[in-house]
């Protein structure tokens, strides 16, 4: 082993020192300069994300098992802002006296399972790939069960597990017949030995579920609203959000490194998973009056517009695909740090708990109200920009059938995103939510998040203006 590789891995290994240090500074540090936990652990983030600002170059370490392109360290970027993001809105609910204590465990849990999609990102080996799958997916039941004194809590870390394990099952059973076909691990060398057997296509179906299963898409999604309801919000913010980017990404430098003499095959496959994907989900989240559970339909339908990106199998899909996960992540962050605050404050949860809203908190009113138009992907906010993009990249490969049905599930979504705007700036209430003021780490990410949802959208209209825009390539 050349232990020169390691260096090459800069990303991961400035991810390891950040957790160490957490992990010493919590193992050692005296119970008095411990409240100065949460400030540390956003600048060593934040260190660790301006550290690692510029795209690598292509590397490849161990053989191949390690392989990190541009557009990974990319995403990488992209999921370090928002883990970043997570921690501030995190703030409160850890001050709580039950969580305090173990302060500590959900930063190191969650950057474990940052570390994880580190490792999936940049897997050149499909065992490199199901080493940081397992590596996320494990700590994460641990963190939507981290309020263990609350049943819904425990209850969401053991449905999270349980699925987690099924799903992980037949993918590892799916990886083992792959490499049974084709007498390879290695990314670069399997498509040489894909033929397109019935073995082999049940090797990717089986492959399939276990990425199928964090991404949320129909039909394994049953997992995700008892989940996100259960889970602490800022677990749930972190679960929509940072998990579901980072498997859309690995799922799509799969399908188009590894599988792409099955291109037919699996696009027919997506293509039905994309329609029932946000359809379902829409009309799900039309019910709904839990504002976690409405999310989490949201997610769904949201991560069905996606693969919309994946299914183009373009530079510009591709492009579109993590333009795509940032309007995403910055839009429901800014979402969740509302509801995660009015729930500290309050308690409240539903819709028509919001109702009055403005009247008693305008400015959270406001952030909501930015999130949400963006979500539904209204002008000139930048969720307008990331669906037409997405949008574009499947009409330019044929699918014009697929994005009509987009475009009708997106007016659907419409009418639900402003059932929230409804209740907070129009419907009245005799006993609104009482005026409060958030702490100074929520007010920084809602900030950072409303100002992101704009200069997003704005530099999107210019750049397509004078038509700079371009795509860029994996």
């Amino acid at each position: 082993m050349v232990y020169a590789n390691f260096l090459l891995m800069k990303e991961e290994v400035s991810l390891i020192a950040v957790i160490v240090i957490l992990l010493v500074y919590d193992i050692f540090g005296s119970p008095k300069s411990l409240k100065y936990f949460q400030p540390i652990a956003c600048i060593l983030v934040g260190i660790h994300t301006l550290l690692n600002l510029s795209p690598n170059v292509e590397i490849s370490a161990f053989g191949g098992m390690y392989h990190n392109l541009p557009m990974g360290s990319v995403m990488k970027t992209i999921l370090n802002i928002g883990t970043l993001i997570v921690f501030m809105q995190a703030n409160n609910w850890l001050a709580n006296e039950r969580t305090i204590i173990r302060r500590g465990e959900f930063y190191m849990i969650t950057l474990a399972t940052l570390l994880g999609m580190y490792f999936m990102i940049s897997a050149g080996n499909f065992l490199m790939f199901f080493i940081g799958l397992e590596t996320a997916s494990i700590p994460m039941a641990c963190l939507a069960a981290f309020d263990k004194y609350k049943q819904k809590s425990a209850e969401a870390g053991a449905k999270y597990i349980l699925t987690a394990v099924f799903a992980s099952g037949l993918s590892l059973y799916g990886i083992s017949l792959i490499y049974g076909t084709t007498g390879t691990l290695y990314f670069e060398d399997i498509p040489a030995g894909l033929n397109g057997s019935l073995i082999q296509l049940m090797a990717f179906v089986f492959f399939f579920v276990g990425l199928g299963f964090k991404l949320s898409l129909v039909p394994f999604h049953q997992w995700t609203p008892d989940v996100y309801e259960g889970a602490p919000t800022s677990v749930t913010a972190y679960l929509s959000v940072i998990s579901k980017g980072s498997s859309a990404f690995v799922l799509m430098a799969i399908l188009y490194k590894v599988f792409a003499p099955l291109a037919h095959e699996w696009q027919s496959i997506l293509y039905w998973i994309i329609i029932a994907s946000i359809t379902l989900a829409n009309f799900f989240a039309l019910r709904q009056q839990n504002l976690k559970r409405f999310f989490a339909y949201s997610s769904i339908s949201q991560a069905g517009y996606i693969m919309l990106g994946i299914i183009s199998g373009t530079a510009m899909g591709m492009t579109g695909l993590v333009y795509y996960v940032l309007v995403y992540m910055l839009s429901n962050l800014a979402a969740f740090g509302v509801i995660a605050i009015v729930e500290h404050r309050s308690g409240k949860l539903t819709i028509d708990d919001y109702n009055g809203l403005y009247s008693t908190n305008p400015r959270l009113s406001f952030v909501m109200m930015l999130a949400l138009f963006s979500l539904a992907g209204i002008p000139p906010f930048a969720g307008f920009f990331s669906k037409f993009f997405i949008f574009a990249a499947a009409a330019e490969q044929g699918y014009y059938v697929l994005v009509f049905v987009a475009l009708i599930n997106t007016v659907i979504s419409l009418y639900y995103y402003l059932r929230v705007i409804k209740a907070m700036f129009i419907n009245k209430s005799e006993m609104p939510i009482e005026s409060f003021r958030s702490d100074g780490y929520t007010r920084v990410s809602l900030l950072a998040c409303s100002a992101g949802i704009l200069c997003v959208g704005i530099l999107s209209i210019v750049y397509e203006s004078i038509g700079t825009f371009s795509f860029g390539s994996y």
